[in-house]
């Protein structure tokens, strides 16, 4: 994998201690997050991202801490990173690290089991988006990441012809598989993630103009 990669799981929070390089999958599952995940504000056709929130209730989050805030602005820093960076499942608008083998093709697994016959017919998924890039129509998928958004389920592929820095597919539960987006390498959708020093800094800039 690439360390280009590596350095940005790390500062986001990330476990790379145990990276080996020796193959994809031994990568993949050999990092962990101890931490959820937030995407950087984009710009909307709704608004600026400079006049988003960075993290979903942050502002709720300020407003009951003002007086810790206006007293020790350092200490309200690590009060907030601690309460928004934890493995927590109450929505917030992160995303969650899994590195979970799914294996509907691979006979007696539990994914073959559950997922085989939709995988099979030929009319309940459509994995041409994926075959495009890795090359082959059986793919063995690694789930990357998981959301309460949409799309809320991300793979990459063993098969990748890039497995220093593999396409990250994206698929929805409502249309598991049969809708597939390719969201880019994975170091680009690394990028994506904003770290808590990043959000230091940007609730600094407001907070100094508010």
């Amino acid at each position: 994998m690439k360390k280009e990669i590596l350095n940005t799981i790390r500062t986001l929070g990330g476990d790379v201690s145990r990276v080996n390089g020796n193959s994809l999958l031994d990568d993949i599952q050999s990092i962990s997050f101890n931490t959820v995940l937030y995407p950087r504000s984009e710009d909307t056709p709704w608004g600026a991202a400079g006049e988003e929130e960075p993290i979903y209730g942050i502002e709720e989050y300020i407003e009951a801490n003002q007086t810790l805030l206006n007293t020790d602005r350092a200490i309200f820093y690590q009060k907030l990173i601690a309460h928004y960076y934890e493995l927590t499942e109450e929505g917030r608008g992160q995303m969650f690290w899994s590195g979970q083998l799914f294996t509907p093709y691979l006979e007696g697994s539990a994914d073959y089991q559950e997922w085989n016959v939709d995988f099979s017919d030929g009319t309940s998924v459509d994995l041409s988006v994926i075959e495009e890039v890795v090359g082959v129509k059986q793919p063995t998928m690694v789930q990357v990441f998981y959301s309460y958004g949409f799309p809320d389920h991300y793979y990459i592929c063993l098969e990748d012809p890039s497995p220093d820095n593999p396409t990250v597919f994206g698929t929805d539960h409502e249309e598991f598989f049969m809708e597939i987006s390719n969201e880019g390498s994975l170091e680009e959708f690394m990028q994506q993630f904003i770290s808590p020093e990043e959000l230091i800094s940007v609730l600094d800039k407001v907070l100094n103009n508010s």
